[in-house]
């Protein structure tokens, strides 16, 4: 399966975790964000920059997982009416850093906060299967200007 990560070209060569927090982990937790379509993982990538534009220092990252990788999913009708809300980060966490936490998963399957019948792609760095995760080519990313523009009109 290809997942599809979009990050500033400094960060695209390698598959590295910084340990951030995010919706679906507490910071300290080591994993990699992807999108099932590059269209989606451009949708999230906006959504976090808050209408700050891109520029041609992005890339896009085209990520292999492993055949027969184990993964487990998380269902909207799992989730709390508001887990889209930022302000319920908390509870979205729990949830992945159980699943972090139990090591039994390569990839926790999650939806999109921005378009939730989509889905995205939680990978554990420390899985022991994350060696068999493969960055198999990164693309310049170009973004069209005409959504940038709208969504700077709405800061």
């Amino acid at each position: 399966m290809l997942v599809y990560r979009i990050v500033h070209k400094k960060y695209s060569d390698s598959l590295f975790a910084s340990g951030l927090e995010g919706r679906w982990n507490s910071e300290g937790k080591k994993v990699l964000y992807a999108a099932e379509s590059i269209s989606l993982a451009y949708l999230e990538t906006m959504a976090h920059r808050k209408g700050f534009g891109f520029n041609l220092d992005f890339r896009v990252m085209i990520i292999q997982l492993p055949n027969n990788f184990s993964r487990t999913a998380v269902e909207t009708n799992q989730l709390p009416a508001y887990w889209r809300d930022f302000r319920s980060y908390k509870e979205c966490q729990a949830i992945g850093n159980r699943w972090f936490e139990q090591g039994s998963h390569l990839c926790l399957q999650v939806p999109s906060a921005v378009v939730p019948e989509n889905h995205n792609v939680v990978i554990n760095t420390y899985h022991k299967d994350f060696k068999k995760v493969k960055l198999i080519d990164t693309l310049d990313f170009v973004p069209d200007q005409r959504l940038e523009d709208i969504i700077k009109e709405y800061k």
